[in-house]
């Protein structure tokens, strides 16, 4: 057999149906992603081209309304009611069905990325990837990995104009003087665009944003972390432990990272700072997101990682997230935060804890011994390639001691077996639990109850398939406002979600 359809399934973006097809061909290296929409005539075409020029004069768009996602939505919804309304008239034969697929098709080419619309509410992609006019569009997906499409973009200036919209929609621009550009769509999708001859074409790369945040449930059911390990690691977060999550590209640190901000009590004020909006904590929780902002044409109003930090401490927080540490100026404002009461979680491209700690002490970080012995635990993540899983391969945590001269020394708690794909405990914890039990006042056998109780509600949130970040979130939050109730409801089946 020549080709042969491994998997298939459906999608709708906009009133515009798709069929994704996933071929496996003996003359390809790696599988083909295949997207069917509805066929078009070229006389229906010429039609929409010439609504399309009237409706862009008719809305006449704000900036507001392309910046803001919420208002964003209703322009969209709008040209697509409006567009209906006009093709009844243009095109009275048609069925109502297939005019409400034309208007959303008009809306991908007018409002959006065109046929990469349908791509961008695909929840099985991670990526997607244009590396010139010159080859297909590349995908990669979460369960077959990379995959090449049947969709290519006929021209450069093509590639260009979408990377220039996404650009303008965030107030910056992509141009031969300025031809690298980071950026997000209004989705909260990031964007990087090249431009040749930088590249060997003009180029766009956009990293989605998880359409359903993660929870703790999904982590432990896919074997991601254990029930012991998330036990734990949720009692440092309820004391105010600090953590770092360190892994490699797309190992799935900020997927971690929201998860176990899931775990921060209600009362707590939370600042979170980011180049790009990827997390995603409960409505329960205290939070004020902030992101980063590029400079625009001329230069001028960059809003840059250090001062959101240095701002962010001014507004009283309990607890600072940081998306990822990058230079030795963040990191210092980061560990004098920690010096100064603030619980902070942070991430950092490392594979190991003994890699990240030498990324940490090193330049161009170059922590102090001082500050960085405030730091209690380390969280590594790994994605195994051969069988594209993610697992949480270490939580180390740093003793010190030397007196004067401050000396860190690594323990790894828990470790990720690979042949037998198991997290198991390797040594018992020294410092956490000291300074849980500094914190908390509890005794050994105290916080043995605790994590096996807080293991009893994982289980149980695993058992009751509890996906949504808000449902988790309220369970947690009634957790802490009454851990005795919350415990018995579920034990007699009367906890109602």
């Amino acid at each position: 057999m020549e080709s042969q359809e491994i998997d298939h399934y459906q999608l709708e973006a906009d009133g515009v149906p798709g069929k994704i097809v996933i071929i496996k061909d003996r003359e390809d290296f790696v599988p083909r992603y295949k997207l069917v929409t509805p066929d078009i005539e070229g006389g229906t075409w010429a039609v929409l081209d010439s609504i399309r020029e009237r409706m862009l004069a008719e809305l006449s768009l704000r900036p507001l309304e392309v910046l803001d996602p919420e208002e964003s939505a209703r322009v969209k919804q709008k040209f697509i009611e409006r567009t209906i309304t006009i093709l009844k008239t243009e095109l009275p034969t048609h069925p109502e069905k297939e005019r409400k697929v034309l208007a959303g098709l008009l809306a991908h080419r007018s409002l959006g990325l065109g046929v990469i619309e349908m791509l961008l509410v695909d929840d099985n992609l991670e990526e997607v990837v244009i590396n010139s006019s010159k080859e297909p569009i590349w995908v990669y997906h979460r369960k077959y990995g990379w995959l090449k499409t049947d969709i290519t973009i006929s021209k450069e200036i093509e590639i260009y104009n979408y990377a220039a919209m996404i650009g303008r929609r965030v107030g910056t621009q992509i141009t031969h003087l300025h031809p690298l550009m980071d950026a997000y769509l209004t989705t909260g999708d990031r964007a990087n665009a090249t431009l040749f001859p930088i590249s060997s074409g003009n180029t766009l790369t956009i990293r989605k944003f998880a359409r359903r945040p993660w929870t703790i449930a999904d982590f432990i059911e896919d074997g991601t972390i254990g029930v012991e390990a998330a036990a734990f690691l949720w009692l440092a977060i309820q004391y105010e432990l600090n953590i770092l999550i360190a892994g490699g590209t797309a190992s799935g640190k900020t997927s971690l990272l929201t998860v176990l901000a899931s775990f921060i009590p209600p009362n707590h004020r939370i600042i979170s700072i980011e180049d790009t909006r990827e997390i995603q904590l409960p409505i329960y929780l205290h939070w004020v997101p902030l992101t980063t902002r590029p400079p625009n044409a001329e230069g001028q109003g960059e809003v840059g990682m250090l001062q959101l930090m240095i701002n962010a401490l001014r507004m009283r927080p309990d607890r600072v997230i940081v998306g990822e540490i990058r230079r030795s100026k963040e990191a210092e404002v980061l560990f004098e935060a920690i010096h100064t009461g603030h619980s902070v979680y942070a991430t950092l491209h490392a594979n190991t804890a003994e890699e990240a700690f030498r990324r940490m002490t090193n330049p161009p970080i170059s922590i102090p011994m001082s500050l960085l012995s405030s730091l209690q635990l380390m969280v590594i993540m790994h994605r195994d390639r051969r069988r594209e899983i993610r697992r949480v391969l270490q939580i180390a945590e740093l003793i010190t001691g030397g007196g004067d001269n401050i000396k860190i020394d690594l323990s790894t708690l828990y470790r990720w077996l690979p042949a037998k794909d198991q997290i198991v405990t390797l040594e018992k914890s020294q410092r956490t639990m000291d300074d849980i039990k500094l914190f908390s006042g509890m005794e050994d056998d105290d916080i043995n109850k605790n994590l096996a109780e807080k293991a009893e509600i994982l289980k149980w949130l695993v058992k009751q398939q509890v996906r949504d970040v808000n449902k988790t979130g309220k369970i947690i939050s009634e957790y802490y406002r009454d851990e005795q109730e919350i415990l018995q409801k579920i034990r007699k089946g009367l906890y109602q979600m």
